[in-house]
């Protein structure tokens, strides 16, 4: 009589995976129809599991059963009945294994034992619920202590195998055709390693790859979340620079105009009227300014106040340029400063962020002359060259007025200083020779 050793194939988890995560694209339509039959939780999915392991182990030992009587050596009814318990027992074990893993081992291996001792020493029989379980230790377990259970297990089984092909627990059993026990025992051996370390072994791999799948997704979300937080940064700083602009050149020229106009009151009515239509032009003027900026921060579509009454939208408004230098410096000798403007080469069109960048540089550096050399001459001075385009706005040593804005110092430079990076400029401030002022704007071409 010969025999060949029975062992089932590798069977992949047809419930959902430790992570409980969806099925992959291929058995999506599986996950799907498990989830219309009602079977959602891990729990209720791996007891269907269990089911079906129950059913393909109890075939296998049918085939083994049958194997044997066809041979001459058949089971008795007993063996055969307590076998077909042990099997069942082994599979049903399955629908706990995420919640206890090693306990579920355990069981298997348990009952592993009590099945070598009623099989013939040359078969190594293993049921499905080993391969399911052993997958689930490797996705819950580290790596050595997921190799320390398996070389348990495996040298467990092999023991087991030497002692029940010896007399006299080998008539448990039919006769087998094995008749060194320690062969025997390597056979189960290597079944249990075969069983228990390779799919092991692949559980540890998936659940490596789905704990960095994980990570990754994490640090995508983590990069996402600073990629809009910067961006929320950048346009608070943007539009932080915009009010800045508009408050320092139009609202601090309205507060030293008001501090004049104050003086003349009773004494020349005349000026102080002309004064007053000054600043009522400039309020204007600051207003539209402010519309233009607060308008951009609005959402599409949605209508101010002013324009449901009937007041002239902002959208689309002009933004300022190199082209309102002329009224920029109109409006400084307007206020008796002495503001000289310059303008050599021929023109080049720039890029809308470039465009306001000059015009808002000038303007800032306009309004410092204003509020900290009252009085003396500021040159502005714009040179379109063939590789560059050089702004320069210089004043003449002065003393602060007294009716200027005595707020916090330094963040108008800070604006400039930004303004010029995001278009590729470079910024130069400081002092004359002649103790004066400097601005200095300069934008390579190409």
């Amino acid at each position: 009589m010969s025999r060949e050793n029975s062992a089932c194939p590798v069977v992949a988890d047809a419930g959902q995976n430790t992570f409980d995560r969806p099925f992959p694209g291929p058995l999506a339509p599986l996950d799907k129809g498990l989830t219309r039959l009602g079977f959602r939780g891990p729990f209720s999915r791996d007891l269907l599991l269990s089911v079906f392991v129950t059913l393909a182990s109890l075939a296998m030992l049918s085939s083994i059963v049958g194997l044997a009587k066809a041979e001459g050596t058949p089971f008795t009814p007993a063996a055969v009945a307590v076998l077909a318990a042990l099997t069942t027992a082994q599979s049903m074990v399955v629908c706990v294994r995420r919640t206890a893993a090693l306990l579920c081992l355990f069981a298997v291996v348990a009952t592993q034992v009590a099945i070598i001792a009623l099989l013939p020493a040359d078969v190594a029989f293993q049921g499905l619920a080993a391969f399911f379980v052993a997958y689930t230790c490797g996705t819950v377990l580290p790596l050595r202590q997921l190799a320390r259970v398996v070389a348990a297990v495996t040298v467990v089984l092999g023991l087991f195998g030497v002692l029940f092909a010896l007399p006299p627990l080998a008539s448990l059993s039919p006769p087998a055709q094995v008749p060194d026990p320690l062969l025997a025992g390597a056979g189960r051996a290597l079944s249990s390693l075969l069983a228990f370390g390779a799919l092991g072994l692949v559980g540890n791999d998936v659940a490596m790859r789905r704990r960095f799948a994980r990570l990754e997704r994490l640090r995508m979300v983590e990069m996402e979340k600073e990629r809009t937080e910067r961006a929320i940064r950048e346009e608070r700083t943007r539009v932080a620079r915009e009010l800045h602009d508009v408050a320092a050149h139009h609202l601090s020229g309205m507060v030293v105009q008001a501090g004049a106009a104050e003086k003349l009151v009773g004494r020349d009515s005349p000026a102080v009227a002309e004064t007053v239509g000054w600043i009522r032009v400039q309020g204007k003027e600051t207003l539209e300014n402010m519309r233009l900026v607060v308008g951009a921060l609005r959402e599409s579509g949605e209508q101010s106040y002013e324009e449901v009454e009937g007041a002239p939208s902002t959208d689309g408004a002009p933004v300022p340029g190199i082209a309102d230098l002329d009224h920029l410096v109109a409006g400084e000798r307007a206020q008796g400063c002495e503001v000289a403007l310059e303008r050599t080469g021929t023109a080049h069109e720039l890029p809308p962020a470039a465009d306001v960048t000059f015009y808002r540089v000038a303007q800032e550096a306009l309004a410092n002359a204003r509020d900290h050399a009252w009085g003396v001459w500021v040159r502005v001075e714009l040179h379109h060259r063939e590789a560059e385009i050089v702004l320069q706005v210089d004043n003449g040593p002065g003393s602060e007025r007294e009716e200027s804005p005595k707020g916090t110092r330094g963040l108008g430079l800070l604006g400039m200083k930004e303004r010029a990076d995001l278009i590729g400029a470079e910024l130069e401030t400081g002092t004359t020779d002649s103790g004066g002022w400097r601005v200095r704007l300069t934008l390579p071409l190409g």
